[in-house]
């Protein structure tokens, strides 16, 4: 019986010592260790790629955001407020609905086929808002000019990109509507296109935070 005891004794004391050891290595050591690393090495990355503006966070570079007008009263959806360059559609964000406490989006896709009708329409109101949207005179927007990006939305909702082709399409618009030179809004594009990764992974694109807040230096 003694025995039997004392071999409990030792293997609880053999578990507790193992239970304060690895939380001391899992819980303070190890995270402690990967949070200096990750604050040494890749400070911007690790506090989520903030962008600031003025000495305040403007947002992220991971994150797309949209440029409304201040909802009307009677209005479903605040219309875009068109001196700023515009970010892809967002049909796949939803709303939170379980705990209202906050004022949370949702990120997510459409999960609409290419053949459904509700997402054929969307892309259509898409497209037909862009048309109408960014001529300015003696620029039209022929139908076939508009690029995919700016009539449908990405996986998550959130990008924070758009193509090249699409930034190019507002600049005129964003050029008449600031009082600025269509060229140096141009040139505004053309310094804030990224090449594909390492020169062949993805597409070339621009982030429209990092575009509209060169735009707002321009026009201050």
């Amino acid at each position: 019986m003694n025995s039997s005891l004392k071999n409990t004794a030792r293997m609880l004391g053999a578990g507790l010592r193992a239970l304060l050891v690895l939380t001391v290595i899992c819980g303070a050591v190890y995270p402690l260790a990967v949070t200096g690393v990750a604050q040494t090495l890749f400070h911007d990355k690790a506090n989520g790629s903030e962008i600031t503006s003025d000495g305040r966070i403007a947002g992220s570079a991971l994150i797309g955001q949209r440029y409304d007008l201040p909802l009307k009263e009677g209005e479903e959806a605040a219309a875009p407020d068109l001196k700023w360059f515009q970010p892809r559609p967002s049909n796949g964000l939803g709303s939170n609905g379980v705990n209202t406490q906050y004022a949370l989006i949702l990120s997510g896709a459409t999960n609409r086929s290419g053949d459904n009708a509700e997402l054929i329409q969307w892309v259509q109101d898409a497209k037909a808002a862009v048309i109408k949207d960014n001529p300015t005179p003696g620029h039209p927007v022929a139908p076939s000019e508009v690029p995919a990006d700016a009539v449908t939305s990405s996986g998550s909702g959130l990008d924070p990109h758009i193509s090249p082709a699409y930034a190019k399409l507002q600049v005129n618009r964003v050029a008449a509507r600031n009082h600025l030179d269509a060229g140096q809004v141009a040139e505004l594009v053309a310094a804030h296109t990224d090449d594909r990764v390492l020169g062949f992974i993805g597409e070339p694109r621009v982030n429209v935070l990092q575009l509209n807040l060169a735009l707002k230096a321009l026009t201050s």
